[in-house]
């Protein structure tokens, strides 16, 4: 390839937000339901349905918009976007083009050459459309209204980011930063949160934009990078060819990594935008954004830098504790009851993320108490239990958050702490394996390994090992 190309890239992600009712009425925005049950006159688009706006929408956009540093309109309004499509019921979209609730933000990532802005055009709100499901027995296609009418707020970047690695920074950064808000939960793979891909690509040292296309259909971090990757490349292809790339909406197929042309892209005319009458303007008071600025919660870089200063953990490990809201609430929330931040931070290091790869989980899925997973860490630490049967343990608090208490006591797992009876059992082990005493005398100190595994055996897995250790050197050394 004989010029250098640059890639340029800017993101519209859609986030539904984690309201319990929809932005213009009252019906349950939960994930999961039968078609067409969470509906209602207003969210169906029938004639006459008036629409009522959802304050908590108004709260999670602005506090949103503060934690990306955003400028917040004080007074803006919603506008009509005017499209014709079947999962669309009022052939309108109530959204913000003139006058958008946040503008002039700006998010810091880390690149390759270090940390880097990414600039936030502005932020809107706007209602969901419903889902089209498409019946490939049946040759047609069913609507589903459940999704119409829930909450988003769309966050457009500026066309700053130049690789997939910047994108996936980007994505990653606004995530954790909405799920630390409890704005969404930010699941891609249902949807709660949604990429599309603005890309061009142009010579290196040009600052003339090439002719970008869209792309959609994206909902994971690998297939929004397989994506960028597909498509550079797509363009780079093209423009060597002696051809044009045309401004278009894409399909990304992410099993066969190709993209397919859906439509012509519009522009802002093409959906005759103009001010819903059916809405009044939003007036945000200067007490009420100075109420959501006072709310706003510890985000992940100052958790991060606080974890290492009060719990004096590693970097890597504060790094990944932090990574996840769910993970960061259980690991204070236990060591605040147990006060020992290390082993709990072990665990979930450790067992914890063993188990969620296991059973292919993301740790927003663990649903055990921190209660649990303290007491267990405090009968480690007093001996009631030793660390293979914590581990044990520990499987069926994950997967059924069971009492530890009550399961080692139904089980009989407690450690054998009689050092009589163990000094006993232990004085058998050594009479009955001479060779094994004969080695370690001789030099041979692994020796003791062998019997220390005897002990266990005979003693069920009940002891110490730490104290079986202690007695056998005792015994051995003698």
């Amino acid at each position: 390839m004989a010029k250098g190309y640059e890639t340029v890239i800017g993101l519209e992600v859609h986030v539904e937000l984690a309201t319990k009712t929809k932005i213009f009425c009252g019906c349950s925005t939960e994930f999961g339901g039968e078609p067409n049950t969470h509906t209602c006159p207003v969210c169906t688009g029938m004639p006459g349905s008036l629409p009522v706006l959802n304050k908590q929408v108004v709260e999670y956009a602005m506090a949103v918009g503060l934690a990306t540093n955003c400028q917040i309109h004080q007074k803006c309004k919603f506008d009509r976007k005017n499209y014709f499509y079947p999962d669309n019921p009022q052939n309108y979209q109530i959204s913000q083009l003139y006058l958008p609730i946040c503008h002039d933000g700006w998010v810091e990532i880390e690149t390759e050459e270090g940390k880097k802005r990414v600039g936030i055009h502005e932020i809107h709100m706007e209602e969901d459309a419903g889902k089209l499901i498409h019946d490939e027995w049946g040759d047609c296609s069913l609507v589903d209204f459940n999704r119409s009418g829930v909450p988003l707020i769309e966050i457009v970047s500026e066309p700053d980011m130049r690789s997939a690695q910047e994108v996936i920074a980007y994505l990653d950064k606004l995530r954790l930063i909405i799920q630390y808000l409890g704005a969404s939960d930010c699941k891609l793979q249902e949807g709660s949160m949604r990429a599309d891909v603005n890309l061009s690509v142009r010579e290196k040292g040009s600052d003339v934009f090439g002719t970008r296309t869209e792309m959609k259909n994206l909902n994971s971090f690998k297939a929004i990078a397989r994506a960028i990757e597909g498509e550079k490349n797509r363009q780079i292809d093209l423009i060597e060819d002696g051809q044009s790339v045309i401004q278009e909406t894409r399909r990304w197929d992410d099993t066969k990594e190709y993209s397919y042309p859906m439509r012509s892209k519009e522009d802002a005319q093409d959906y005759r935008y103009f001010p819903d009458p059916d809405l009044a303007p939003i007036v945000i008071s200067d007490e009420w954004l100075e109420e959501i600025r006072s709310r706003q919660p510890e985000l992940r870089t100052e958790k991060l830098e606080r974890y290492k200063q009060e719990f004096d953990i590693p970097q890597y490990d504060a790094e990944i504790l932090t990574g996840s809201k769910r993970l960061a609430d259980i690991f204070e929330a236990t060591t605040a009851i147990c006060q020992k931040p290390k082993k709990v931070s072990n665990w979930l290091m450790g067992e914890t993320l063993r188990l969620l790869k296991e059973h292919d989980q993301e740790p927003e899925d663990l649903a055990f108490s921190p209660e649990n997973l303290a007491r267990l860490i405090q009968m480690v630490e007093e001996g009631t239990i030793n660390n293979k049967a914590a581990k044990e343990v520990f499987e069926q608090i994950f997967t059924q958050d069971t009492d530890p208490g009550a399961y080692v006591e139904e089980h009989g797992m407690e450690s054998v702490s009689d050092e009589g009876e163990l000094r006993r059992v232990i004085e058998g082990i050594v009479e009955a394996n001479p060779q094994s005493v004969a080695d370690y005398k001789g030099g041979k100190k692994k020796a003791i390994g062998f019997l220390v595994g005897q002990t266990m055996k005979a003693m069920k897995g009940k002891a110490d090992p730490g104290a079986v250790n202690k007695i056998l050197a005792e015994i051995l050394d003698k």
